[in-house]
């Protein structure tokens, strides 16, 4: 964080105006191939908050970029730029589908604690060996974590293909997971308490990513482990001088990354398709990059990244319905220049407010 700003400007109003750029741009285009870009905006908002249908599927997708971006952030936290959720997500998928297909679990909360674990753990173990190369032999984790999506994208084809696919089956797949592991969706929960809203994917693992959220923000903010993992992203000397090892923090704080991105796994295959299908992770591990950037890698900032990609994510389908001119390519675009706008471009806004507060600051004082 910028000490030369006050904590709002570059915690809200930097990345707004950022967003605000890039939905300008994303105007001009629309307005470039013939369509209104006022109604495109109207039918991407109405796609996607404007009913409970809508609503639960952008939080659906939401939930899933909070585990991805949490991922990027605890990594960032300790100065490591963790590109492998991707790959560290598809492992999570094998690992809680390996838990779902052990047993004929009787209910949903018996399975949850294990497929947790399975999931934590495989997720885990596929950042370890990037987290530790870089430790211990000094490997760029961005090259590592690469070729690790690569390779985890791989395995899976392989495990799907060759060993968890149903015998006979051409697809694939995994069989179905016994009914006890489903996790329950969001329209049976509030049923029971006498509030209707559509039959949506939106599941049980929303609440499970509010709570890696905060155990987050325990984690970075409130631990001994977070505090190293934040004198060693500033300054590796200066946390060498304190008496931190820079090699075990990189280590727990890459594992602990891979963790939170195989935690995805619940949302998608345990909680919507109860079954591991090829690709499942969808890009959502690329997605939590630009969600950790946009949230200023803090577990509040994520959240509310999260669910504006939700938003680009369900509206634009919607969008891309309505308006057939605008195709899902147009909305992957719309998606890349907020990116860009909150990543690359970043300094095109803080360098005029680092000049604009600094001038105010000096007049003032």
């Amino acid at each position: 964080m910028n000490d030369k700003l006050p904590r709002w400007v570059d915690l809200a109003l930097i990345p707004l105006i950022n967003l605000i750029l890039a939905f300008l741009v994303a105007g001009l285009v629309v307005v470039f191939i013939g369509e209104d870009p006022i109604q495109a905006v109207r039918l991407l908002l109405v796609g996607s908050l404007g009913s409970s249908y809508g609503i639960g599927f952008t939080l659906y997708y939401a939930t899933t970029f909070v585990f991805t971006g949490l991922a990027v952030a605890i990594a960032f936290h300790a100065g490591l730029f963790n590109i492998g959720g991707e790959g560290q997500a598809a492992l999570g998928g094998i690992g809680a589908t390996l838990v779902c297909l052990a047993f004929d679990w009787p209910h949903w909360t018996l399975a949850l604690p294990f497929a947790i674990l399975g999931a934590c753990l495989f997720g885990a173990a596929w950042a370890f060996i990037p987290g530790y190369l870089q430790a211990k032999r000094g490997s760029h984790i961005v090259i590592t974590t690469i070729m690790f999506n690569f390779i985890g994208a791989a395995l899976v084809v392989y495990l799907l293909v060759n060993v968890l696919k149903v015998p006979g089956s051409m697809a694939p797949e995994t069989r179905n997971f016994a009914e006890g592991t489903h996790l329950p969706f969001m329209h049976e929960i509030l049923g029971v308490f006498g509030v209707a809203i559509s039959k949506t994917p939106l599941n049980l693992s929303a609440f499970l990513a509010l709570v890696g959220a905060f155990l987050t923000w325990l984690l970075i903010w409130r631990s001994r482990l977070g505090y190293e993992m934040r004198a060693l992203g500033f300054s590796e000397p200066a946390a060498v001088y304190a008496g931190i090892d820079p090699v075990r923090v990189t280590i727990i704080a890459m594992v602990l990354s891979g963790a939170m991105a195989g935690m995805m796994a619940l949302n998608v295959v345990m909680g919507f398709q109860h079954r591991l299908v090829l690709d499942y992770v969808g890009g959502a591990g690329f997605v939590g990059i630009a969600v950790a950037l946009m949230g200023r890698n803090h577990p509040v900032g994520v959240v509310i990244a999260a669910i504006l990609f939700g938003i680009l994510y369900q509206g634009g389908a919607e969008l891309a319905f309505d308006m057939p001119n605008i195709s899902r390519e147009m909305i992957v675009v719309i998606q890349a220049l907020v990116i860009l706008f909150t990543g690359a471009l970043e300094n095109l806004v803080r360098f005029p407010m680092e000049r604009l507060f600094v001038k105010s600051g000096t007049r003032t004082g």
